[in-house]
């Protein structure tokens, strides 16, 4: 399934340890780009299917956790 490995992009980050400064630079990989760009054209298009919606909601879900994430690792570099 192509959500797992979205999950295993942020779960190696996470494992190999981090820093402020590579939460705010990290970006998903090409692959996963193009997968959200794919599903973000068929949901403005009614294209989705049930499993695909799932997938869709996923990335969003991710997607805010790594603003969250991002937010307070600018914050975090502020403190210093």
């Amino acid at each position: 399934m192509i959500t797992a490995k979205v999950y295993q992009e942020i779960i190696d980050f996470i494992a190999l340890g981090t820093s402020p400064e590579a939460v705010i630079n990290f970006r998903p990989s090409e692959a996963t780009q193009n997968r959200v760009k794919d599903l973000l054209y068929k949901e403005k298009n009614d294209f989705l299917t049930d499993e695909e919606q799932a997938e869709f909601n996923n990335y969003i879900y991710i997607e805010h956790l790594m603003r969250l994430a991002k937010a307070r690792a600018r914050q975090l570099q502020q403190d210093e």
